[in-house]
């Protein structure tokens, strides 16, 4: 996780939450007093996001203290203790939300992988999760890091590390091989080759230009077996569209390399916890 990245981010955060007069119910109450905090899970999932919290903290007070009891992707439970935050109150109070939005935001990422993560190793299972491109703009590169928390694999990080040639470039080109033609004449061996398939015929098309990768989009399970039976070997098979976890427990195996699930990052719940605020003596 690049630090320099989620710093940005995280100003960003602060500024919209604080603007120019900051936290102004706690400078009207507060001074210099010393506080402590708790960070306490509400239920049960996987952690993740404690260096982005304790970089918040850090970022309204330098002077802020973090003691974490828990790791990124360890499993946690309601009434665990996740860490203690010491410094001014003042600062706790002004960095409490946007530190529990960031740390709330990708545990829920991290939990909900792992459920994935799981579903996809039911009695033996070699398939990977992979995650998407499905992104709130802005929290890729933090959204990513909680699901390798969780277990699973990033597909690719944007448009710049693999190619994925999908239905808008092969119907604008007119074929599955002059896409790849083209790809392989301006890339060469540079860059993995991903093919999205809409159909059988699609998928024939593929295995035809020797592809890397295959992706069924949105077929039917029959449809499906058909083409890991096409495939024989010839290609890493992904599954993709609308991927649930019972989805994800019937196909899981059976040929298929990878299940990439967009509601990963795109419509993850957020993960409960309290931030309990307390003056020191």
């Amino acid at each position: 996780m690049d630090g320099e990245a989620s710093r940005e981010l995280i100003v960003w955060a602060l500024q919209e939450d604080l603007g120019k007069e900051g936290d102004v119910t706690t400078s009207a109450i507060f001074g210099d007093e010393p506080g402590s905090a708790r960070l306490t899970s509400k239920g049960t999932g996987i952690l993740a996001g404690c260096a982005v919290f304790a970089q918040v903290f850090n970022e309204v007070d330098s002077s802020t203290s973090v003691d974490f009891k828990s790791a990124d992707g360890d499993s946690i439970e309601p009434g665990d203790v996740v860490a203690v935050v010491h410094g001014r109150a003042s600062s706790l109070l002004a960095g409490e939300r946007v530190a529990l939005n960031f740390i709330s935001f990708l545990s829920g990422i991290a939990t909900a992988t792992r459920a994935y993560v799981t579903a996809a190793s039911r009695k033996g299972a070699q398939t990977t999760i992979l995650d998407t491109r499905k992104t709130l703009p802005g929290f890729r590169e933090l959204s990513k890091y909680a699901v390798r928390v969780g277990g699973a694999q990033n597909h690719r990080m944007g448009l710049y590390d693999m190619v994925l040639i999908k239905d808008n470039h092969i119907d604008l080109t007119g074929s599955i091989e002059a896409a790849v033609r083209r790809v392989r004449a301006k890339w060469g061996d540079r860059f993995s080759i991903e093919v999205e398939c809409r159909t059988l015929a699609e998928v024939a098309q593929a295995l035809d230009a020797k592809v890397d990768i295959i992706m069924l989009d949105n077929m039917p399970p029959g449809l499906i077996r058909k083409a890991v039976k096409s495939a024989a070997g010839r290609a890493k098979i992904e599954v993709s569209g609308n991927m649930d976890l019972d989805a994800v427990k019937r196909i899981a195996g059976k040929g298929i390399d990878f299940i990439s699930v967009g509601k990963l990052t795109h419509s993850v719940i957020s993960f409960d916890f309290s931030l309990k605020v307390e003056a020191l003596e």
